[in-house]
């Protein structure tokens, strides 16, 4: 972990870096910390991009307060969730997902 870490104490968001949890990313374990979003632990594991837009450009965190939609995923089967503002629970289904998919 990183010593730029607020301490777990004064952490008013919750983080809860002593908790670990696993999500999976289209099939693939993504290991993150308690209270940590989606696009937090994306962005801890090394992935900066997640989505693609309509020009196929790649696409991830942009606002990070949950204004924009580029970082959208579906979760646990749930199409269209913001990472930023979603908390990863231990045992998500994370699934990438594309602007010109259509809706399932």
């Amino acid at each position: 972990m990183s010593a730029r870490l607020v301490p777990a104490a004064g952490d008013a968001a919750g983080r809860r870096p002593d908790v670990p949890l696993r999500i999976t990313v289209d099939g693939e374990p993504v290991d993150g910390a308690a209270g940590q979003t989606i696009a937090g632990v994306l962005l801890a594991s090394g992935r900066r991009t997640w989505r693609s837009g309509p020009s196929g450009a790649p696409r991830g965190v942009f606002c990070g307060i949950g204004a924009c939609f580029d970082c959208l995923v579906t979760v646990n089967g749930v199409r269209d969730v913001r990472a930023c503002r979603r908390r990863a629970h231990d045992g998500d289904a994370v699934a990438t997902q594309s602007r010109g998919e259509d809706a399932r």
